[in-house]
């Protein structure tokens, strides 16, 4: 990995980290970059695992300093999001990486809209009932394995749509990001489609752009972001199609 490769995957990485604090789907973003940093297809997918992981679990950290635990309604959720997880990685790690990056540049598409029209703090009336709520999370888990970009945005809307207010529900995501990546990490691993220069260097900057973006959000800033993340999205999305 060269310098300006390097510096590449930082800065988009920065970027990312802002884009994920203020609205989300920060990996429709660094995926793509990855393979201009020379990270393409699977490789890429793997790699951004990494950074996802590390970055999550540092949220995941302070969501638990804040008083948000674990409990053990959350263990059937991690249960089913865990083995959906298992699947959807397995699954995606052996694709070609050419349907792969097809596949992940149609995705981007419904995803910025998701990412612009995030949910809002209503709630729904009733929460699901258990069962419903285990078989939707191990679809979601399948999905997260496989793709990860923009399930934090999906989450978002199911658990809130599920009963949860938007704090509890962004922890709960948090922690089932969590959980997803460890597994999908252990499995890419396996498969060698983590290159770790690119995933440290990606970790840093995602790391440094969710500080940022954190305290841009707090100033307003999140509606210059939203045009820059549909702009983005829409470039990379093209050049993984092969329009350009």
């Amino acid at each position: 990995m060269s310098w300006t490769e390097a510096s590449l995957i930082f800065a988009g990485g920065l970027f990312a980290g802002i884009v994920n604090a203020m609205a989300g789907g920060g990996s429709l973003l660094t995926v793509p970059l990855l393979g201009l940093g020379g990270v393409e297809g699977l490789l890429a997918n793997g790699t951004n695992r990494v950074a996802v992981l590390m970055q999550m679990g540092g949220a995941g950290f302070g969501f638990w300093r804040r008083g948000h635990k674990v409990t053990k309604e959350m263990y059937p959720i991690f249960a089913s999001v865990a083995i959906g997880g298992l699947i959807g990685a397995f699954v995606v790690s052996g694709l070609d990486d050419e349907i792969f990056k097809k596949a992940f540049g149609l995705l981007m598409i419904p995803l910025v809209v998701l990412a612009v029209f995030k949910p809002s703090a209503k709630t729904a009336p009733k929460p699901w009932p258990m069962s419903v709520t285990v078989a939707v999370f191990f679809l979601i888990g399948i999905y997260a394995g496989a793709i990860q970009a923009g399930v934090g945005l999906i989450l978002l809307l199911v658990l809130s749509r599920a009963g949860h207010d938007l704090v509890t529900a962004n922890a709960i995501k948090v922690y089932v990001i969590v959980v997803v990546s460890i597994i999908a990490v252990v499995i890419f691993i396996s498969r060698d489609q983590v290159r770790w220069a690119p995933a440290l260097v990606l970790s840093a900057g995602t790391t440094i752009g969710g500080y940022v973006g954190s305290q841009i959000a707090v100033d307003g800033g999140e509606k210059v972001i939203r045009p820059v993340l549909v702009a983005s999205v829409l470039a990379l999305s093209g050049r993984m199609l092969g329009f350009y």
